[in-house]
């Protein structure tokens, strides 16, 4: 699906451009009087040069919001960057800027930007927390910089930032992609931080906005916080979720053409998330549907909330994009449910279908300046219910993992040994429902079904499928629908096209799946060629003897089949034909046909020439089908991306 919004907790950033300066700014921001706030005014500057509280040196202005101006500033003593947020006292009647500091001291998080010191002077009030490099969530998600995986990352930090600030009394009351940053790290994964209390509540301290105030703003503020009620941490999940569901979705479902519009959608129940994006599990959808639920009551707690978006991360896309809002454009949110009493209460959206998976297409992810991440209750009681389970297969997979089960029992039953138990017809049929009601089980059960068999009159045989099927449930643990796929090498062999399988390997969206897909294939290859005695690739070495030789003995298979196969260099197929099944996404972007085209074939070159040279480096057989192998893969890459383009 196109995106139009951002994502990411470990997000990857490329120098390719640099975002604009961060400014805190919404055009939804809500003040005690109702109204907009207005940004033609801004606060009172101090002077480049100037230093405050008797040790930091102000530098360059990195942003400015409703109350401060934030500026990069050296800390003197400590000989180290920071940021400094200076609210002028003439814009803070309220003492703002202070209560911001008394709620960001309570703190120390992962996922909260840390508070080092506040104070003040006659013209201002001073908050210096650490300086974050990176772009906000709200940058990124306009960028289309993040992948799915990114979202729930980002998401999954949040929770456990949001339990931690409730756990100390503090409600945050303005969660929303402009405060949320993503520090970009040399040395790793980048993190999110959450920022800007300066409208925190706290619960041992005097509310800060009367009874009836509002005070948030409007696309991410909780029903009972826009009708200015007493909120809780819930209010909190409720942006959170919004923000997940933007970065998902690609839009944010609340906000309208004007704030006037925005305003009449807060409190609707938002539309299912699963009818925006079909191909996400549907476990996901409801928990983040749940977590935005209208009536407070009936939302998912934080931790329900993280163990979701956790239990999904394998099974959404990693590679980043935008998101198109088109498809939300279509749904209108529903007309809120009116009761006798005098609020529009709405029930809670019902369990999102399982749906298919797509992949997004990649695009650049750029630099960023550095950004001041600082504006310087306990836990939800639903925390702990609700566990959210691990998304089932989807019927599609499923039919084809049995069809591929089907397939493989019939030919080893055909192919294996002498007399078969049962004729290969009945066999795969007996695989191909097992593999459909239970995928894994189904498939070990047929596996050990098969080596029982052939143990007794052929063990030497039974040892070299044993060698074959073993590494597959380690290396596909979490996918176990794909069990099968790699019997498709020796079968792309038998026609003369081995060389296409990494390109076939390579569609998976993460490369660890791409890695051990691309080398299951290719020693499977190699293992077919012991059994079937064929040339698939490069034909056996020449220490292998002939499989008359050796089928009868597990001994005798082990001296003169397996050790001389690993001897000969067969792992040195199975690594290249995994890294080319990495790299293949990272060349063939989708950006433009035309590059695709060029990028596939220096892949499918490269390809060809490193099985040449490993076939020459070994002595071996010169590789069968390795031209026409290696343009099919080319074909295969260039079409799949286009069709997921389009998609």
């Amino acid at each position: 699906m196109p995106r139009a919004g951002p994502r990411g907790s470990t997000c990857n950033f490329a120098a390719s451009r640099r975002f604009p300066p961060y400014t805190g700014k919404d055009p939804t921001t809500i003040t005690p009087n109702r109204e907009p706030v207005s940004h033609a005014h801004t606060p009172a500057a101090a002077l480049p040069g100037q230093v405050v509280l008797g040790r930091y040196r102000l530098g360059a202005r990195l942003g400015a919001g409703g109350m401060g101006v934030v500026y990069r500033a050296r800390d003197e003593h400590l000989e180290r960057d920071v940021a400094v947020k200076r609210i002028a006292i003439e814009h803070d009647p309220d003492g703002r800027g202070e209560r911001e500091a008394l709620a960001a001291a309570r703190l120390s998080h992962a996922g909260i930007v840390a508070l080092y010191e506040s104070g003040r002077d006659e013209d201002a009030v001073y908050l210096v927390s650490e300086l974050v490099d990176g772009p906000t969530l709200a940058e990124l998600l306009r960028a289309g910089e993040l992948s799915d995986r990114d979202v729930l990352l980002i998401g999954a930090t949040l929770c456990g930032a949001l339990a931690h600030a409730h756990a100390r009394g503090v409600i945050h009351r303005d969660v929303k992609p402009s405060n949320i940053i993503c520090r970009h790290s040399e040395d790793g994964p980048a993190t999110a931080k959450l920022t800007d209390f300066g409208i925190a509540r706290m619960a041992d301290h005097d509310v800060l906005t009367r009874t009836g105030d509002i005070i948030g703003t409007l696309a991410y503020m909780a029903p009972e916080q826009a009708r200015g009620e007493k909120i809780t941490g819930a209010a909190d999940v409720y942006a959170l979720a919004v923000v997940l569901y933007e970065g998902l979705a690609g839009v944010n479902p609340v906000r309208a053409g004007n704030p006037a519009a925005t305003a009449r959608r807060v409190g609707m129940r938002l539309p299912p998330l699963h009818r925006v994006r079909r191909d996400l599990p549907a476990q996901l959808c409801g928990a983040i549907d749940r977590a935005a639920a209208v009536d407070p009551p009936a939302r998912a707690g934080l931790g329900a909330l993280r163990r979701a978006l956790e239990d999904a991360l394998d099974a959404v896309d990693d590679v980043p994009g935008p998101v198109s809002g088109g498809a939300l454009d279509t749904l209108a949110l529903p007309a809120p449910a009116r009761t006798p009493a005098r609020r529009q209460e709405l029930h809670e959206p019902r369990r999102a279908r399982p749906a298919r998976r797509l992949r997004a297409p990649p695009s650049h992810q750029p630099p960023h300046p550095q950004h001041d991440a600082h504006s310087h209750s306990n836990s939800h009681p639903r925390d702990d219910e609700e566990p959210v389970r691990r998304p089932r297969a989807r019927p599609l997979p499923r039919v084809l993992a049995a069809l591929g089960a089907a397939a493989l029992t019939a030919a080893a039953l055909a192919t294996l040994g002498p007399q078969p138990p049962l004729e290969p017809g009945a066999g795969a049929a007996a695989a191909g429902g097992a593999v459909l009601l239970l995928p894994r089980l189904g498939w070990l059960l047929g596996v050990v079904a098969l080596l029982a068999w052939l143990a007794v009159p052929v063990p030497g045989v039974a040892l070299i499928a044993a060698v074959a099927v073993v590494p597959v449930a380690p290396l596909l643990a979490r996918r176990g629908t794909l069990w099968s796929l790699p019997a498709a090498a020796p079968l792309l062999g038998a026609i003369g096209l081995a060389g296409a399988w990494p390109a076939l390997a390579g569609q998976s969206s993460r490369w660890q799946l791409r890695a051990a897909l691309g080398g299951l294939g290719g020693w499977w290859l190699a293992l077919g060629e012991l059994l079937t005695s064929d040339r698939l690739v490069f034909g056996a070495a020449p220490a292998v003897l002939a499989r008359s030789a050796w089928e009868s003995s597990a001994v005798d298979a082990t001296q003169h089949a397996l050790w001389p196969l690993l001897a000969g260099g067969a792992l040195g197929l199975v690594v290249l034909w995994a890294l080319a099944a990495i790299l293949l996404p990272v060349l063939v972007r989708g950006r433009s046909a035309a590059l695709d085209i060029v990028a596939v074939t220096g892949w499918a070159a490269a390809l060809a020439a490193g099985t040449q040279a490993l076939s020459e480096a070994l002595v071996l057989d010169a590789p069968r089908g390795l031209v026409a192998g290696a343009l099919g893969g080319g074909v295969i890459a260039v079409v799949a991306r286009a069709v997921r383009g389009r998609a």
